[in-house]
């Protein structure tokens, strides 16, 4: 039934709801008129033919004993008085039998009905269906009258009339009522269809302003009209609506107050720790020259600056792909050039803490600042929470290529194209718990919660995802097969930027 109503739409059942309700009314109508229309035909045949069969019975004067011959007579005049339909009449009078057709015996007569009439002075009738006809069968007592009281003779006549032309009558009715009904529900199907459509307006209107929401446009209201339950329903759509939007503007703006204050103190810190930067440089290069306990305390102050100076840079970095104000700009490289100049660049050459597998003549377009970005953060981060030796390994696929070695990923977003530049960073750590997968790549998510402070800035996955989705591409994290974890970046390659 679900997989029969999912198939077919809601105007579609509501028209055929009314056409059942319209067709099952006809139908009761129909049922309830055919049986008292047929049983007034008849009972108007039967009250016809009983009361005539018994006033001609009560006229009949028969003398005793009965004589055949004259009671055959008899019953040939009865049976020529008869209405509304020609009889048959039988008379019995002990073991004599005589009717006024050709057998004696009618078959139409029951048992039931012979016993009756030795109890009924009056007479009594009875309708049978033999062989599919229907027949009307009377019995009459004939009496005796003695001035006093009325006493019963033996002899029962009994009449027999076909009641062909009744039936004939019913039958028409029935075809009438029946023809009549497929006009009557094609006629039907102009109000089912004015009813569904007067229902799926509102319902259609509620669809469209659902979608119009889901795009963005939360001003979007529906017109309510009249008091039922569509109405009220468009009601309370509109007030959903307008709290949704008040609700949605108010996180709108705090949202934009939290960039713009981001964005505000990392511009204003930015040149204060310049002068620090500058500052502690000097200092570092006099240290040698202090006490130790100055010294230590010099080379402290030195790298908390350095790190304040990397977490505003990242947040200014973050403020600029909030703002949708960070630009692409791309230039064919060659890639595992560029990753070489990375890893060079930070001194990460020693084969004890990378490793790498970087084929050359692979070149693509790719913005060279960014995309170093990407690297360093991916092979610090490798190096600060996994463990050393980081393997970097550089390859192209086709999408439906399967990434090997690794198990349950974290897909951070999709790219459609027929072919993609692969980068693995893989660490030779204990791997990321399969609860912290999911959060990754949040901004100063932190996989161990008593931890509160970290190397890094926080902001460096963040920033190495954003950064991927601006050449369009994904980057996930997995844990391997052998232990340790995976990040993959694949960024698509456009025809005629692959070059082997």
């Amino acid at each position: 039934m679900s997989r029969w109503k999912a198939r077919i739409g809601l105007r579609t059942r509501l028209v055929l709801a009314f056409l059942l309700v319209a067709a099952v009314s006809a139908g009761t109508t129909a049922s309830l008129a055919y049986r008292k229309a047929r049983n007034t035909i008849l009972e108007q045949a039967q009250d016809t033919a009983v009361s005539s069969f018994r006033d001609r019975v009560q006229e009949l004067s028969t003398p005793l004993p009965v004589e055949p011959l004259s009671l055959r007579e008899q019953l040939l005049q009865l049976a020529r008085q008869s209405k509304p339909h020609p009889w048959v009449v039988f008379a019995e009078y002990g073991s004599i039998r005589v009717s006024s057709g050709t057998q004696p015996v009618s078959t139409v007569i029951t048992p039931e009905l012979r016993r009756a009439a030795l109890a009924s002075p009056r007479g009594i009738f009875q309708r049978v269906d033999k062989d599919g006809e229907p027949w009307l069968t009377i019995a009459v007592p004939t009496v005796f009258h003695d001035g006093k009281a009325s006493r019963p003779t033996g002899l029962v006549l009994y009449a027999v009339m076909r009641l062909a032309d009744e039936e004939a009558n019913i039958r028409a009715m029935v075809t009438a009522a029946r023809d009549g009904a497929v006009p009557g529900l094609a006629i039907s199907l102009v109000p089912a269809l004015l009813a569904a459509r007067s229902v799926l307006r509102p319902v259609r209107d509620l669809r469209k302003a659902a979608r119009s929401m889901g795009s963005g446009r939360l001003d979007t209201r529906i017109q309510a009209k009249g008091r039922d339950e569509l109405a009220d329903l468009a009601r309370t759509f509109n007030e959903s609506a307008v709290e949704l939007e008040h609700t949605v503007g108010e996180l709108r703006e705090a949202e934009a107050r939290a960039r713009r204050f981001a964005s505000d103190v990392s511009h204003e810190l930015r040149t204060p720790l310049t002068g620090m930067l500058a500052v502690t440089e000097v200092l570092d290069e006099d240290a040698t020259q202090l006490a130790p306990d100055t010294a230590a305390a010099v080379r402290l102050i030195s790298a908390e600056t350095d790190r304040l100076a990397v977490l505003v840079e990242d947040l200014m970095e973050i403020s600029r792909f909030d703002a949708r104000a960070a630009e692409l700009n791309p230039d064919e490289v060659d890639v595992a050039q560029t990753i070489r100049k990375t890893l060079t660049s930070r001194h990460w050459t020693d084969p004890a803490q990378v490793v790498t597998d970087l084929p050359d003549g692979i070149r693509a377009r790719l913005d060279p600042r960014r995309f170093d970005i990407v690297i360093a953060n991916l092979v610090g981060n490798a190096l600060r929470h996994g463990g050393a030796p980081v393997v970097v390994r550089l390859r192209t696929e086709t999408y439906g290529d399967g990434a090997p070695g690794t198990t349950r990923a974290t897909v951070a977003t999709s790219v459609n194209g027929a072919a993609r530049l692969v980068t693995e960073v893989a660490d030779s750590g204990p791997g990321i718990p399969e609860d912290v997968l999911p959060h990754i790549f949040e901004r100063f998510y932190k996989a161990d919660a008593a931890r509160t402070r970290s190397a890094g800035s926080g902001l460096g996955l963040a920033i190495t995802l954003e950064n991927v989705r601006l050449h369009g591409g994904t980057v996930r994290a997995a844990n391997g097969a052998q232990g340790g974890a995976v990040f993959t970046v694949e960024i698509p390659l456009v025809a005629g930027e692959r070059t082997v």
